[in-house]
């Protein structure tokens, strides 16, 4: 039996995070360079994202660059976004097809101005879409996002637009990246790293983790719906006790 046949269709994780590790490693054990790993990894995103529609999972967030991947090689990463630029164009038509939608959190600004006008394209030609929401983060942190976040809350508290006594844990998503969205109900993370590495951590905070071995450009929808049938065989708490989830209202 298929892991997509053992999936509770009633309890779907409404939005599930995936930090995609391995292509450099994937790429070093075919004996190729690390770009050919960048290039099998955006057919596993193509392959994750047809699997999230068909799971019917509504958001799905890739981990697609990282504040910190800008320190790799100016050639390293030079082609990384020629690559995220012919990603984009490729993929457009068909994500419009789908009826998927894509949006991006992250320092955008940092990106090139060409690899910023592909992904304005793709953002607009989806934006009518309204089945599954692909989420990209570039150029995206964690640490970025909530620095950013404490100095909007304090320009807004000197302007007089919220006070002091305003800021409570629930005005604190309001000013992250990921406005609107909800948490990660799962999140997944390849390549045998048992590690966050900067991503989401405030909306993690309840997400189940899981790891795989698995290195992402051998990721498949298989692999997906195993990761949602191991989310489903767990007991979601919040800080409660397992008598009082089990207890019906």
């Amino acid at each position: 039996m298929s892991y997509f046949d053992q999936i509770d269709k009633t309890r779907i994780p409404k939005h599930v995070a995936i930090i995609m590790d391995g292509n450099g490693r994937w790429a070093k054990s075919q004996n190729l360079d690390r770009s050919f790993g960048h290039k099998e990894g955006i057919v596993a995103v193509r392959r994750t994202i047809e699997a999230a529609a068909k799971a019917e999972i509504a958001y799905i967030t890739l981990y697609t660059f990282s504040t910190e991947n800008w320190k790799r090689p100016e050639e390293e990463v030079k082609a990384l976004m020629a690559l995220m630029i012919q990603a984009v164009a490729n993929e457009t038509p068909d994500l419009i097809k789908n009826n998927i939608r894509v949006k991006v959190i992250g320092d955008i600004d940092r990106l090139p101005a060409d690899t910023q006008k592909a992904l304005d394209y793709c953002l607009k030609e989806t934006s009518v879409c309204t089945g599954t929401t692909v989420v990209l983060a570039l150029s995206y942190s964690s640490k970025w996002e909530l620095t950013k976040a404490m100095k909007t809350i304090a320009t807004d508290v000197e302007a007089g637009k919220i006070k002091m006594e305003d800021i409570e844990e629930s005005l604190i998503p309001q000013y992250l990246s990921t406005k609107g969205i909800p948490d990660p109900d799962i999140l997944v993370r390849t390549g045998g790293e048992l590690r966050i590495s900067n991503f989401l951590l405030w909306q993690i905070a309840y997400s189940e983790l899981y790891f795989t071995d698995e290195l992402w450009p051998d990721f498949n929808e298989e692999s997906l719906f195993k990761a949602v049938v191991d989310f489903q065989n767990r007991e979601r708490r919040f800080g409660k006790t397992s008598e009082q989830v089990s207890t019906k209202p």
